[in-house]
């Protein structure tokens, strides 16, 4: 009987993962094609528009994610949210497990800034949603160190996942210099957020439909506060890629951390 019932409940979400995705796309498509042309027609000034395209995308995305919590597609739980809304002029790096990791922390971050993939303009379901927002664009590299340290003096937060892709499951993580080269050139701190999802959902191995026996817990843990000076200061005289490269070691071991309270997540899905 509990089989029998494991099978009809991964058959219910396989349903409503594939609903859930539809609703992700009409969204984001009503949000370009229509909330944010009117936001151009009736603000002309660029900053607030930008801030309140932001603030529309964090308030999609935590409808999105209480329908998924609702649906019994997933289930989530971000320690140290509060932390996350106050956050300002930091980087905020996060490691890249699976593909909606930008969505849970845009839904508690309502104003923040993203790195984003210039391939991902190319999308019709989010290019509109990434221009609206004044995302940073990684091709940009002309211009990008001199934007972010512009954004950040005036107190944005940059969302960057340093991995550069999703985590390769099995394999160990490596991270892409860039966050830490933002940092040092940019003299900013960063914030450390670790993500762990109990079960392999969206990852780079995975379809959508691939769906695990058990509904997946996504814990996101914030971490602390790490003081770029430290490594410019360590580094004395030597040029800013030494602080840099010390720097990523450094965030690699923070990202590679397991939350305390994981095992605990893991004992209970298994009990659910």
């Amino acid at each position: 009987m509990t089989s029998r019932y494991a099978r009809v409940e991964q058959a219910w979400r396989l349903v409503m993962t594939g609903l859930c995705f539809v609703l992700f796309g009409l969204g984001g498509l009503l949000l370009s094609m229509l909330w944010f042309n009117i936001l151009f027609i009736l603000l002309r000034d660029p900053a607030r528009r930008r801030r309140i395209a932001r603030q529309s995308i964090s308030a999609s995305f935590r409808f999105f994610l209480r329908t998924t919590k609702v649906l019994g597609v997933l289930d989530y739980h971000v320690e140290g949210a509060d932390i996350l809304k106050r956050e300002q002029g930091c980087l905020v790096v996060a490691n890249h497990p699976t593909l909606i990791d930008y969505v849970i922390l845009a839904s508690v971050m309502p104003e923040t800034d993203c790195l984003v993939k210039s391939a991902l303009l190319k999308n019709p379901f989010v290019s509109g949603v990434i221009r609206a927002a004044d995302y940073l664009i990684n091709s940009q590299s002309e211009t990008l160190l001199s934007d972010c340290s512009q954004r950040l003096a005036r107190g944005d937060t940059v969302l960057i996942f340093p991995e550069g892709t999703r985590t390769r499951p099995g394999e160990p993580m490596t991270l892409q210099r860039g966050a830490a080269n933002i940092a040092v050139r940019c003299q900013c701190d960063l914030r450390v957020v670790t993500i762990h999802c109990t079960e392999h959902l969206l990852d780079k191995q995975s379809r959508w439909y691939d769906i695990p026996p058990r509904k997946p817990h996504f814990h996101l843990q914030v971490r602390e506060r790490i003081h770029t000076r430290t490594f410019i200061d360590n580094a004395a005289d030597a040029a800013p890629s030494l602080a840099a490269r010390q720097l990523n070691r450094h965030l690699l071991q923070q990202l590679s951390r397991s939350p305390q309270s994981l095992a605990g997540m893991e004992d209970a899905n298994a009990l659910s």
